[in-house]
């Protein structure tokens, strides 16, 4: 049995950190390697996500920057804790810990290190990319969670045979509506109206490149057309204070909701009538898109990432370009208008989920992967 470690970035609440605390589970119950956790910052509330499954324990190896003492002496701790423990392969899952895992597994003489990508372009400087990149060199394999991610780290100079694409899994259950539960008694617990169709985006507000601007304006004009419509935006980051104004000059005051983080998506799926992923770039294969679809709502999705790997354009949804918030609101109309039309594409998306992008076939995968790299 070989000594594998996921190594956490940090236990906040993002789609990296939540496909990391998820393949831990899956690695966990299989019980085919002797499983570690480590991380460079201990903070979040999906730590106690973790800790359910026995892991109380959880080194971790803070780092301000990677051009200090403080580096030094945690890549040295890191190193250390490898030897010790015999570790086997280290699985890193984004920028930083690609960087910091590789080096330290370089140095302890670790068997094999896989690093990650997880988004198409990023926001790093010429100068970080340059490391990243001496960082993917140096690893067995890279784990890109879309094809197209893939694909352009191949064209960016990275050997095809070591690029393995790995879609993000979805546990179904985590967005299966509860039995018995009413539409009037969810739309309360979320302080909603009643009578109303809603169109749902969920997407952290961190950054300007989840692009909920775009999706405002996309509510603007379905709003004109059919009064009915109303607009959840899930979320949180300091980019809500200027988007609830961009709201209100919109004349979307009383037919938008910013609810927040959001910590049951399956009651908020439920109530949803059509959901939006609204990016104009830095996105990988998204997590939201994924829980969409299972929950058996129509998407209308921009094309960034693995957009288009996922949503099948006129069979479980949309896809338009970034930013055309009026191609976006033509769709969303069409769908309010026809419930039925929006009700098969959901249960199409439902099925394709089942089919090609469930835990089991991202936790084959991985196993795959690590038997390659171990033999």
């Amino acid at each position: 049995m070989a000594n594998v470690i996921q190594l956490f970035d940090s236990f906040r609440q993002g789609g990296t950190e939540w496909q990391t605390v998820q393949l831990t589970r899956l690695l966990h119950e299989s019980g085919k390697h002797r499983l570690f956790l480590a991380s460079l910052n201990d903070e979040g509330p999906l730590r106690s996500e973790v800790e359910k499954l026995g892991f109380h324990e959880i080194p971790s190896f803070p780092l301000q920057n990677f051009y200090n003492l403080n580096a030094a002496k945690q890549l040295s701790r890191l190193t250390s804790f490898l030897r010790n423990n015999k570790i086997d392969l280290v699985h890193a899952h984004d920028f930083y810990t690609n960087i910091f895992g590789v080096a330290a597994s370089r140095l302890a003489g670790v068997r094999a290190c896989i690093a990650s990508r997880r988004e198409t372009e990023g926001l790093r400087s010429p100068a970080k990319r340059w490391v990243e990149r001496r960082a993917f060199n140096a690893a067995a394999a890279v784990v890109a969670n879309a094809e197209a991610i893939r694909r352009q780290l191949i064209a960016e100079g990275l050997p095809a045979h070591k690029v393995v694409t790995i879609h993000n899994g979805l546990n179904v259950a985590h967005v299966t509506p509860r039995i018995n539960a009413q539409r009037a008694d969810l739309l309360q617990s979320f302080n909603l109206p009643n009578g109303r169709r809603f169109v749902t985006i969920v997407a952290n507000m961190r950054h300007v490149m989840k692009d909920q601007a775009s999706f405002l304006r996309a509510a603007q004009l379905t709003r004109a057309v059919l009064p009915y419509s109303s607009f959840i935006l899930a979320g949180e980051g300091e980019q809500m204070p200027h988007l609830q104004q961009l709201a209100a000059e919109l004349g979307l005051a009383d037919s938008s909701f910013f609810i927040g983080r959001c910590n049951r998506i399956a009651d908020l799926l439920a109530i949803s009538d059509v959901c939006v992923l609204s990016s104009k770039g830095v996105e990988g294969f998204s997590n939201s898109i994924l829980e969409y679809m299972a929950a058996g709502r129509p998407v209308v999705a921009t094309d960034v990432g693995g957009a288009r790997e996922a949503v099948v354009d006129d069979e479980t949804g949309y896809v338009v370009k970034p930013q055309d918030f009026q191609a976006m609101a033509a769709h969303l109309i069409s769908l309010l208008r026809d419930p039925e039309k929006a009700l098969a594409m959901g249960a199409q998306g439902r099925k394709r989920v089942l089919e090609q992008f469930s835990c089991e076939a991202q936790l084959k995968r991985v196993e795959e992967l690590y038997a390659k790299l171990l033999k």
